[in-house]
């Protein structure tokens, strides 16, 4: 499985596979209990594709990040998030050593590990972009470029003014009201 439909949602624990949506959102179900539960436009979601950590040179997707620790790991688990501050910061430093110390948090750093045991435990180990994505994209700039390639270089439309026919104009009724 890939990271494509995995989500955080903002004031839950643990993460969210999506399964379906509805009218007003969709139908999340948790990684941790399995627990269905619906979403609304209201909740504030995270794909996990979307999120990035701060290094001193640039943003690094998450994607990549467990990347690097599946590597490091072998494809298992890797150290609880609940050791201390110092142990985890030890790690991440290892997995990302230009990760920006003053913009990602230790309670930051919790997640990311908390999150990489929680998917690695429910089978999620494919970390790789969509190929599908990529193919997709390759595919409509292709597309693209052959379009404007075949396009003529200037169309020229000659349009007639046609004038507009008067409506006539019905005769404005009084209005009429009865006293009593």
């Amino acid at each position: 499985m890939s990271l494509e439909k995995v989500l955080s949602i903002s004031g839950k624990p643990g993460l969210y596979k999506m399964t379906k949506q509805t009218r007003g959102g969709f139908l999340a179900e948790s990684l941790l209990d399995q627990k269905k539960i619906s979403v609304s436009s209201r909740h504030n979601v995270s794909l996990l594709t979307e999120i990035a950590i701060y290094t001193l040179t640039k943003e690094v997707p998450l994607r990549e990040i467990f990347q690097k620790i599946a590597a490091k790991e072998a494809g298992s688990e890797t150290i609880s998030h609940k050791v201390p501050k110092l142990e985890l910061e030890e790690f991440f430093f290892g997995i990302l050593p230009d990760y920006d110390e003053e913009r990602v948090y230790p309670s930051d750093i919790k997640k990311v590990v908390q999150w990489y045991n929680l998917l690695v435990k429910n089978g999620f180990t494919d970390f790789s972009e969509a190929k599908q994505e990529t193919k997709v994209a390759e595919d409509q700039t292709k597309t693209e470029v052959e379009v404007e390639e075949k396009a003529p270089k200037a169309i020229k439309k000659t349009v007639k003014k046609v004038p507009a026919k008067k409506a006539a104009a019905a005769p404005k009724k009084k209005a009429t009201t009865a006293k009593k």
